[in-house]
């Protein structure tokens, strides 16, 4: 991988929006370029309702500006990933008319791009081995003395770990898992969706105990070497983005548009699970004869403040397209009506 040496990184700093929200509502091509969106699942399990639904924004919002939408497998993880999976997943994506643009790309098969960016950021003195189990980063960060960290922010415990320090680890039998040596740097950045968000980075972990490259990193790598210049994903994530910031400008890569959609929550107001019923493509048909594949569309638009009204629309893509701007979307969670998550007449 070619690597540009980064410039100094100051303590905060602020990434600029390619666009802001309300510059997004202008026409495709307004801003010079196609854009390219991806839409990147990981294949563990069949996709939800909410996950089409980011999946629709994603093509929406490329082909909305003249561009196309890829798909990338997120199959980092060997043992959680099936190729079954994949196949039902692309079958889904299909049915509701979101064809991917070229040869879909499976980050299984692209662990020498990622070991090479690692090797970019060694090479910077920015990789350090840790051998904390996640119940002792849990224990540290929750410690009366712990510094102030987001939730879930690794404490820097092997930060300063000496060579003898390592040698009792891997006697031990512990095998260190690689992470990013960060000063506490603050990022801030306009999401297309939620607006302005800021965030502080900590030592972020680059390759897994098991040698399986980690995510934050994958995507960072994966995002530069397609071209991406639109993320879409649910808001979720949303706090992952001031890491992915940084290790793009570690690595001298461009930094995309984001767009973080805010999730699906179940008629409980729960977050979408499989124990609130029709929450897959092939479930929800299954509930009632008459539904297809265009209605199913139609609700995911409707949900997005896309539909022309009533639970039978049937919009073409085409048609979601041309009334698409990123204003529109809703800024809140949608939750799922109790007659789109049971089974039964609808």
């Amino acid at each position: 991988m070619a690597r540009v040496d980064p410039p100094p990184i100051p303590h905060s700093c602020v990434i600029p929006s390619q666009r802001s929200p309300q510059a997004a509502a202008e026409p495709a091509g307004h801003f010079g370029r196609a854009a390219v969106g991806r839409f990147a699942p990981s294949p563990t399990g069949e996709l939800h309702l909410g996950n089409l639904r980011t999946a629709l924004v994603a093509w929406l919002g490329a082909l909305a500006e003249g561009g196309r939408c890829l798909v990338r497998v997120e199959d980092l993880d060997p043992i959680t990933s099936s190729t079954d999976h994949e196949a039902r997943q692309l079958a889904d994506l299909a049915a509701l008319g979101l064809v991917p643009s070229g040869e879909v790309v499976r980050q299984s098969e692209r662990f020498d791009r990622y070991r090479a960016a690692i090797a970019d950021l060694d090479a910077l003195g920015l990789v350090y081995p840790c051998y904390c189990t996640r119940r002792e980063i849990r224990e540290a960060a929750s410690a009366p003395n712990a510094p102030g960290l987001p939730d879930g922010a690794y404490p820097g415990t092997c930060r300063t770990l000496d060579a003898a320090g390592r040698a009792t680890h891997e006697a031990a039998g512990r095998r260190p898992a690689l992470r990013l040596r960060t000063s506490g740097e603050r990022y801030a950045f306009t999401d297309l969706v939620v607006g302005h968000v800021e965030g502080t980075v900590d030592d972020v972990v680059l390759q897994r105990n098991d040698g399986v490259p980690a995510y934050n990193l994958a995507v960072v790598v994966d995002d530069a070497a397609q071209g991406v210049t639109q993320v879409v994903r649910g808001d979720d994530l949303v706090s992952s983005t001031p890491r992915q910031l940084h290790l793009q400008r570690l690595l001298g890569l461009g930094t995309p548009d984001y767009a973080h959609v805010p999730l699906v929550l179940g008629p409980d107001g729960s977050r979408l699970a499989k124990r609130h019923g029709a929450v897959t493509r092939a479930a929800w048909l299954a509930a009632d004869p008459t539904r297809t594949d265009g209605r199913l569309r139609g609700v995911l638009a409707a949900s997005l403040g896309l539909g022309l009204g009533g639970h039978g629309d049937e919009p073409t893509l085409a048609a979601l397209v041309e009334r698409f701007t990123w204003v529109a979307l809703p800024r809140a969670p949608w939750t799922l009506s109790a007659e789109d998550a049971v089974a039964g007449p609808a």
